[in-house]
């Protein structure tokens, strides 16, 4: 009988892709920062990047980098992360686990999660596909398979380990030169996850993915983490049905209120969201917002949504998340010495 690890791989594998990113060789050229071109040796007619001429291409591209994807529909769709596709002006090529390659195009990015949906035009609508499951049933301890592209360089690599944490919550620079972003609801595993992996789905043993394979714990061992299915399935819905995603936006900057916070700033609750500007903008209620137009003002403590108090473990992009456009979130918010319920109508944020 055979293993039933072996038969997931089996299963799942002709559905995971590589993809590769490629940039045009004037626009790296362009990306050095000018204090360090006088220190870099020139090559043929004064350029500074020395690249040999087997990695560039007939038109001048020059392979840069690469992750992984997975497809979930049979006629080309395929799931990734969005740091993955992140640069307007690289090319990206996804190559099957048969060696074929198309060009990528890139249908919509998740705006507050790690997670992009590209497309490929392949011959016929039969590609091999990988099921969606069920991340919420997911259990501490359940055996699961990463699968991906390691180091960009080794395609096809899987690796076994278990679910070791749950609704994790990560501070990770999705871009290269994005600020560093909360990512949170995650499933923390031990199975490798490399550079290169990103974007490769995490699947349980019945085949089914439950995650998208995101990050990892650089200087730590077998930490890696996930983004749950689920808000993919939702992005993909979004996509089908609006031609974007969509994402619920309520409008405010805020800190999390623990006691280290109550006690530095000399709060009156140990919980809930305080709002307040950060470096990047000059008040913590965003002008025109649903929060705005609710009435919500700086300094106000926001302690419940829909009657679930707000702490780390329930931060509000929790409760967006669950949330869509045009829903109604009802608040329980601190002003001074008072308690005051608020109802806000979501926007779309764009």
């Amino acid at each position: 009988m055979e293993n039933k690890v072996v038969a997931t791989i089996k299963k799942t594998l002709p559905a995971v892709v590589s993809i590769v990113i490629a940039k045009h060789l004037e626009d790296l050229e362009k990306e050095i920062p000018p204090e360090l071109q006088p220190f870099l040796p020139s090559g043929p007619q004064g350029k500074h990047l020395q690249i040999p001429d087997a990695l560039i291409d007939k038109r001048g591209m020059v392979t840069v980098g690469g992750g992984s994807g997975f497809i979930v529909e049979s006629m080309g769709v395929i799931l990734t992360n969005k740091h993955v596709i992140s640069d307007p002006k690289a090319e990206y090529t996804v190559v099957l686990s048969n060696g074929e390659k198309y060009p990528a195009n890139v249908l919509s990015r998740d705006p507050v999660n790690d997670v992009a949906i590209i497309s490929i035009i392949p011959p016929k609508n039969n590609l091999p596909v990988i099921e969606m499951g069920d991340a919420t049933s997911v259990e501490l301890g359940e055996e699961v398979i990463a699968i991906g592209n390691a180091l960009g360089i080794f395609r096809n690599t899987v690796s076994l380990g278990i679910v070791s944490g749950l609704s994790r919550s990560i501070a990770a620079q999705p871009e290269p030169n994005a600020a560093p972003q909360e990512l949170r609801g995650l499933i923390q595993t031990d199975a490798a996850i490399n550079p290169g992996n990103s974007g490769g789905p995490l699947v349980r043993l019945d085949g089914k993915a439950i995650g998208i394979n995101t990050a990892i714990v650089f200087g730590a061992q077998n930490i890696g983490f996930a983004i749950p299915i689920n808000s993919a399935r939702r992005d993909l819905h979004d996509l089908k049905t609006y031609g974007h995603i969509r994402k619920p936006l309520l409008g405010v900057r805020y800190l999390i209120i623990d006691e280290r916070l109550q006690e530095k700033m000399s709060l009156p609750v140990s919980y809930g969201a305080l709002i307040i500007h950060d470096s990047t903008s000059e008040t913590g209620v965003i002008p025109g917002s649903p929060a705005a137009v609710a009435g919500l003002k700086e300094k106000d403590i926001i302690l419940e949504c829909n009657a679930v108090k707000v702490d780390h473990e329930h931060a509000i992009q929790d409760f967006l998340e669950k949330l869509n456009v045009g829903s109604k979130l009802h608040l329980l918010v601190l002003r001074g010495t008072k308690k005051v319920s608020m109802q806000v109508t979501l926007a779309e944020r764009k």
